[in-house]
């Protein structure tokens, strides 16, 4: 039965319709940026499997997996607050620009340093490091100019969706790719194919017409903005609440892909093509969840979703940790993956529904740091456990634990769910009528 003190907690008066899944497709500058982002994101999903393998096969290390991915989230960690306040500051536009070519020349240099075969795992480790730099500004900036992008603000829930759905898409064919690159012509061709492909991107920004930017660039003292932000961010119960879920989550659901390799040598007993299957797998879910948000004609129901995703993810996590054959592991892996990205995709737009334009940036770098200030303590922890229990039983504990996140946000719903029904009927959106 639905919970009368939440007046999320219903579906939307009309059901999902396909017809609406591509709406946000309708404004030219998303169209460029949804064609642009999707070559370069086959190539970054090349680069992120290209990259557990080289440095699993140099090291036969879980940890020092771990440790990969540290090096680059901290960074990005480090830097978010700062990130947020200069993207206001700054033409979201220009500055995606620079961040896209600083990418490329990144996984430019990997390829040089691997095809040269002179790379060693201090120089993975500070490029690594360089990437989380350039995430730092580039998913606030990124975040923040959707609304650019789409005019219409009922678009912009389906814009996220789209976004995901791209993502996704992308994360089943790039891995693939990846295996049959690396099998074929070795791991370095990825980091060289990645580095090309972020010139689709810069193309599609620099072929946009945009409006001036609403609000205008923020002026004033820099850390007299950070300190508003998270002022906003700690006072406002349904972005605070929202936000914790998605960094538990990042803490203990993320770190799974890390382990992905271990799973793949030592309990599948398989190579690089079998990483590709287990990575597309997750991927393949990824994408239904995205296509699932994308039919959605509201943001209306949104808490509850969020809700559902994170326990699909836990008892995806917990099956995989538990299975030792590949068919299973692949229809687990599907199952997480739905659940992953529809609570990121979710977080991401209920955040991004509620928050005052003069905010999207500062507050979207929290999203940012969510992610990146857990996951990178996730993964070397996960890498650290499965060093003594075992890469299955750290996967099945982040299951648990994903579960026992999802009833600590079960007993918030109610209050954020009365804090937001007036915000969104102030903004014009929808709200489910109550039940009482």
């Amino acid at each position: 039965m639905s919970d009368a003190r939440d007046p999320e907690s219903r579906p939307a008066a009309r059901s999902p319709s396909i017809s609406h899944a591509w709406r946000a497709l309708r404004h030219r500058n998303f169209q460029l940026y949804f064609v642009g982002q999707g070559v370069s994101l086959i190539g970054t999903w090349m680069t992120r499997l290209a990259t557990s393998w080289l440095v699993y096969r140099m090291t036969d290390s879980a940890l020092l997996l771990g440790a990969v991915s540290f090096a680059g989230q901290i960074v990005a960690l480090a830097f978010g607050p700062v990130a947020g306040a200069w993207v206001e500051r700054l033409d979201r536009r220009a500055l995606l620009v620079w961040t896209q070519a600083a990418a490329a020349a990144q996984s430019l240099a990997m390829a040089a340093l691997t095809l040269t075969h002179t790379i060693t795992l201090a120089e993975i480790f500070t490029l690594a490091a360089f990437q989380g730099l350039i995430a730092a500004f580039d998913m606030p900036a990124r975040q923040a100019f959707l609304v650019q992008m789409v005019d219409d603000p009922h678009d912009l829930g389906n814009a996220i969706a789209m976004n995901s759905s791209v993502v996704n898409a992308t994360r089943l064919i790039g891995p693939a790719i990846a295996g049959m690159v690396i099998a074929g012509f070795g791991v370095g061709w990825c980091f060289l194919i990645d580095g090309i492909s972020y010139f689709a991107v810069i193309a599609s920004l620099a072929m946009m017409r945009l409006r001036p930017a609403t609000p205008a660039l923020a002026v004033g003292p820099l850390f007299a903005q950070i300190r508003e932000g998270w002022d906003y961010v700690r006072a406002f119960r349904p972005v605070r609440t929202v936000l914790w879920l998605f960094f538990f989550q990042s803490l203990v659901g993320w770190p799974y892909m890390v382990l992905l390799p271990v799973f793949a040598a030592r309990v599948l007993h398989g190579d690089a093509h079998t990483l590709g299957a287990l990575s597309a797998a997750s991927g393949f879910g990824a994408l239904l969840s995205a296509l699932a948000l994308a039919m959605r004609r509201s943001v209306a129901g949104l808490t509850r979703t969020l809700r559902s995703a994170t326990v699909l993810l836990g008892v995806g996590l917990v099956l995989f940790g538990l299975s030792h054959a590949l068919w299973l592991s692949l229809a687990t892996m599907v199952l997480a993956g739905f659940g992953l990205m529809q609570s990121a995709a979710v977080c991401n737009t209920i955040i991004q529904s509620l928050v005052p334009d003069a905010m999207r940036a500062r507050v979207m770098s929290y999203y940012t740091m969510a992610f990146f200030g857990a996951a990178p303590f996730g993964s070397l922890l996960a890498g650290a456990l499965s060093e003594h229990i075992g890469a299955p039983l750290t996967v099945a504990a982040s299951g648990v634990a994903c579960l026992a996140g999802a009833l600590w946000y079960s007993r918030e719903l109610p209050r954020i769910g009365a804090i937001i029904a007036p915000i969104y009927r102030a903004k014009g959106l929808p709200v489910p009528p109550r039940r009482f």
